[in-house]
C-alpha cells in the first residue's frame, strides 16, 4: 500500500515533463486528495457532532501539528475569529517549535513528546476542549503525545492523518484517515496530503460552527464587519435576510453597532436594539431561535 513517503513509478520521470503535463499531474493529485476526504465523511460527521457538544459547553478548539500539518492547522484556527466571530482564546494552535516554526522550519521539534505535553499544560487543556492532532505520516511524536495527554485530561481528541496504520489514529477518540497515497513529489506532504488535511479541517470547523448556530440561511451572521468591504457585505446580508432595502439595512446595522444578528432581529421583529438584544440573549445568541 502506497504512503506519503512512497515514490510512484508514474512520476519517476517528471523532470523531463513539459510544463502543461506538470500542471496536469499536480492537479490530478489534488482531485485525489478530495476523493480521500470524501471517503472519510463518516468520521468527519462524527467529529462535527461530538465536537459541537463539547464546544457548546464552553470548550476550545485546540490544534496540534508540526511542519506542513501544523501550518495548515494554524490557518484553520486563525480564520475562525474573523469568519464566525469565534473568540480568539477559543481557537488555539500549538505548533511544534513554537510560532517561529510557522515560517522557519523547525522539523526536529516534531520528535519531542515532552514539548507537546508542556504546550497542553500551558493552555490547561480540559474536558470540554476539542483537540485536533494532524500528522500526514500518522507517526509524528509531537501530535501523538499531544492526543494521548489531551485524552487523559478528558478532552475529545481527533486524529487527522494520511497513512493507513498511523499510530495517531490509534490514540485518538476519532480517527480521520485521509488515504492520499504517494505524492507527486515523494514525501512532499504540502501537496496532496496537505490539500486533504485543509479540506477535512474545513468540514470540521465549518460544520461545528453551523451546529452551534453561527450560520443562518447559509450566511456568516456572526461575521464582524471590520473594513469597508465587510460592512457592505454585512448590510447586504441584513437586506437579504429581512427583505429591507440596502440603505435601511445599512442604517440599522450602524445602530446595531455592526451586529448582523442584532440588525436582523430589529428589522424582522420591528423592535429597538435593546429589545432585539434581549431576544438574542434569551435564545443563547442563536438567530434562528431569536426570530422564532
Amino acid at each position: 500500500m502506497s504512503t506519503t513517503e512512497s515514490a510512484s513509478p508514474r512520476f519517476a520521470g517528471i523532470e523531463d515533463w513539459g510544463s502543461s503535463d506538470l500542471v496536469l499531474g499536480i492537479l490530478e493529485g489534488q482531485f485525489a486528495a478530495i476523493a480521500a476526504v470524501q471517503a472519510a465523511a463518516p468520521a468527519l460527521a462524527e467529529a462535527i457532532d461530538r465536537g459541537a457538544e463539547r464546544l457548546a459547553k464552553g470548550g476550545r478548539l485546540i490544534y496540534m501539528g508540526a511542519g506542513t500539518s501544523g501550518r495548515i492547522a494554524t490557518q484553520d484556527a486563525a480564520e475562525l475569529p474573523p469568519t464566525f466571530n469565534w473568540p480568539y482564546e477559543r481557537a488555539l494552535s500549538l505548533m511544534a517549535g513554537g510560532s517561529t516554526a510557522l515560517t522557519l522550519a523547525a522539523e526536529g521539534a516534531e520528535d519531542s513528546e515532552e514539548l507537546a505535553q508542556a504546550d497542553l499544560d500551558r493552555v490547561q487543556v480540559g474536558p470540554n476542549d476539542v483537540v485536533l492532532g494532524l500528522a500526514a505520516s500518522g507517526r509524528t511524536p509531537y501530535a501523538i503525545a499531544g492526543l494521548v495527554h489531551a485524552r487523559k485530561a478528558g478532552a475529545l481528541t481527533i486524529g487527522i492523518f494520511n497513512n493507513p496504520g498511523g499510530k495517531l489514529g490509534e490514540v485518538a477518540d476519532i480517527a480521520v484517515l485521509l488515504a492520499t497515497g504517494s505524492e507527486f513529489l515523494a514525501g512532499s506532504t504540502r501537496m496532496k496530503a496537505g490539500t486533504a488535511q485543509k479540506a477535512a479541517l474545513n468540514c470540521i470547523s465549518t460544520g461545528v460552527m453551523i451546529k452551534l448556530g453561527f450560520v443562518y440561511r447559509g450566511m456568516m451572521v456572526e461575521m464582524k464587519p471590520t473594513n469597508v468591504k465587510l460592512v457592505d457585505r454585512a448590510a447586504k446580508m441584513v437586506a437579504a435576510l429581512t427583505g429591507a432595502d440596502y440603505d435601511t439595512a445599512r442604517q440599522t446595522l450602524d445602530i446595531a453597532d455592526g451586529s448582523i444578528k442584532l440588525a436582523t432581529v430589529m428589522l424582522e421583529k420591528g423592535v429597538d436594539a435593546l429589545a432585539a438584544g434581549k431576544a438574542l440573549e434569551a435564545a443563547g445568541g442563536n438567530l434562528r431561535k431569536a426570530l422564532e
